[in-house]
């Protein structure tokens, strides 16, 4: 009982750690394609899964990303391998993408939904994203 207890308060602690935030789609649209942050970059993290092997994948340029909090207030988010994006479209449907491989290119956001699987990859017409929220999920990946 008391391991079940532990676990479940462990489960909550992460999920109530997270912090969302929002960023409009026009800001997101500038802070992406300025000064070459759509050009990819090859970068390496730990692997969960695997401790012996890490994972090595292709991701943006961009350092930050200027978001807004609950509170309506401007941060700074440094990129890493541990933000994700949930983008809701006009229609409604919701789609999470990892935010390190996330680029604009003529005027569509593309981006993965897995590193370990890699043709997992999903286009979106920045006309058809209604909200953007980009979420600090505090898993324990990093760069190598």
């Amino acid at each position: 009982m008391k391991t079940k207890l532990i676990t479940l308060m462990g489960i909550l602690s992460l999920l109530f750690s997270c912090k969302t935030y929002t960023i409009p789609v026009e800001s997101f649209r500038k802070q992406m394609t300025e000064s070459g942050s759509e050009k990819l970059r090859e970068v390496e993290i730990n692997n969960p899964i695997n401790t012996i092997r890490n994972i090595k994948y292709e991701a943006n340029s961009i350092k930050f990303i200027t978001v807004i909090d609950k509170k309506g207030d401007k941060v700074k988010l440094v990129n890493s391998p541990k933000l994700e994006m949930r983008i809701t479209r006009k229609n409604g449907k919701k789609y999470i993408l990892l935010f390190d491989t996330v680029i604009v290119e003529n005027d569509t956001l593309k981006g993965a939904r897995s590193r370990l699987m890699k043709n997992l990859r999903r286009e979106i017409p920045l006309s058809d994203v209604e909200k953007i929220e980009i979420q600090d999920s505090g898993k324990v990946y990093k760069y190598q």
